[in-house]
């Protein structure tokens, strides 16, 4: 049984550098203080991205901008889309539906096997991301979902992630390879899962936690013995990769690569950098956009740029009491006081839009609006909303294989739209 021993840590080490604070834990009792302790080690010389000042929001205007076309409508609250290799789609809805949409959306059928039973889709729950990886004829599809717990446990729920194989359309051998640790009453919350799914190079798949969004559970995000408020990274097999930051200390969950996250639902690796990158979910005007990287701890709750809902947002206080600590990373950029509440996120190729080349975009569910993001290096340029005027809420957006722009709407009546030239 893991035992929380965070309030056991020993004190910071002070302008140490996250390495050496890593092999002094080794005999200092374990990790589970390691997420206390590196806040007081010096950061400057980490390479961490420095946060961007909130710039001037740009807005273009509707007819500059290509056309949204609608795909395929009819779906109930999508959440998530992956494509197959003969570029049609699998999309997923939250009350637990898998759908397979043709290319040019005009059939669509039900993928059975999704164990319908074991999901809680209640508040932010439900049947949420979808991955595909082809490994010769084979066609592996993942899901992430809120899982209920078993037996007396039903009465919990958390963020699990299952594979299974796609065949015609019915998913074969399903097993769960990652659930998060630990379930929480639904009574406490029903929020805040997290579940965005990345497979990235060398047989890896990274998937975002959320820390529950209750008082009484986002501490957690800063516990090494909780994977609450993080992102991990597996193999595809559910087994963890030996060279995750926490593998082998004391207490530690090694999968675990990030931690002090609060909701990251965006996840997308840079075409030309092949850094990974992250939107999260803050406070009352705290949305971010994180540069992720290994072992770094992101702040929160102990820092942010945002204020408890409900409290007014030009006099109230951050959470945490201060936007900044010595050892947590910096969002590259916040909104400030635009809440554009970050989901889904995909970098442009330029295939289709050369103008947009490496160019990140991020569908947002507050603002109703596409987000373009211009980086350079390691700081924000620029940030333009778009297709504001749809007036719906932009779950994920993905590059289709020849370069399209596809759109889930989270609505009764949900959307698939298609921005190409």
């Amino acid at each position: 049984m893991r035992k929380d021993l965070h309030a056991d840590a020993p004190g910071p080490l002070v302008n140490c550098s996250r390495r050496e604070a890593l092999h002094r834990l080794a005999g200092a009792g374990g990790a589970v203080g390691l997420a206390a302790m590196l806040p007081g080690c010096g950061g400057s010389d980490d390479g961490a991205a420095a946060t961007e000042s909130p710039q001037a929001l740009a807005e273009v205007q509707a007819e500059a901008l290509p056309a949204a076309r609608t795909l395929h409508s009819g779906l109930d609250h999508a959440w998530g889309l992956a494509f197959l290799p003969d570029h049609s789609m699998l999309v997923t809805e939250r009350i637990g539906r898998l759908r397979h949409v043709s290319a040019d959306g005009s059939r669509i059928s039900t993928v059975s096997g999704v164990p319908v039973g074991r999901i809680q889709n209640a508040g932010h729950g439900g049947l949420l991301d979808v991955a595909v990886d082809t490994q010769g004829s084979d066609i592996w599809v993942y899901l992430s979902y809120a899982e209920h717990g078993t037996g007396d446990q039903f009465n919990r729920a958390g963020t699990a992630v299952a594979r299974a194989r796609l065949v015609g359309n019915d998913l074969r051998d399903f097993h769960v390879i990652f659930r998060a640790y630990p379930k929480y009453l639904l009574s406490i919350s029903k929020y805040h899962y997290g579940s965005r799914l990345l497979l990235a190079g060398s047989g890896k798949l990274f998937i975002t936690l959320g820390e529950g969004r209750s008082d009484e559970l986002r501490g957690q995000a800063q516990w090494l013995s909780s994977h609450l408020g993080k992102i991990v990274r597996i193999n595809r097999d559910g087994s963890v990769p030996a060279d995750n930051p926490f593998v082998g200390h004391e207490h530690a969950l090694p999968e675990i690569w990030t931690l002090g996250h609060r909701n990251p639902q965006g996840l997308a690796l840079h075409p030309a950098t092949g850094e990974l990158w992250s939107s999260e979910h803050g406070p009352q005007g705290g949305d971010e956009l994180n540069l992720i990287e290994r072992g770094h701890n992101y702040g929160w709750p102990r820092i942010s740029h945002g204020c408890e809902y409900g409290t007014p947002v030009d006099t109230c206080t951050v959470v945490g009491g201060s936007t900044s600590a010595p050892g947590l990373d910096q969002p590259v950029t916040h909104w400030g006081r635009v809440r554009i509440a970050p989901s889904g996120m995909t970098f442009c190729d330029g295939r289709m839009f050369p103008e947009w080349r490496n160019h990140l975009v991020i569908a947002g569910l507050g603002g109703k609006e596409l987000w373009r993001v211009v980086i350079e290096g390691r700081r924000v340029v620029s940030r333009t909303r778009m297709y504001a005027g749809l007036g719906e809420r932009f779950r994920h957006v993905q590059q289709a294989p020849d370069g399209a722009l596809l759109l889930l709407t989270d609505e009764a009546n949900g959307r698939v739209l298609r921005i190409a030239r």
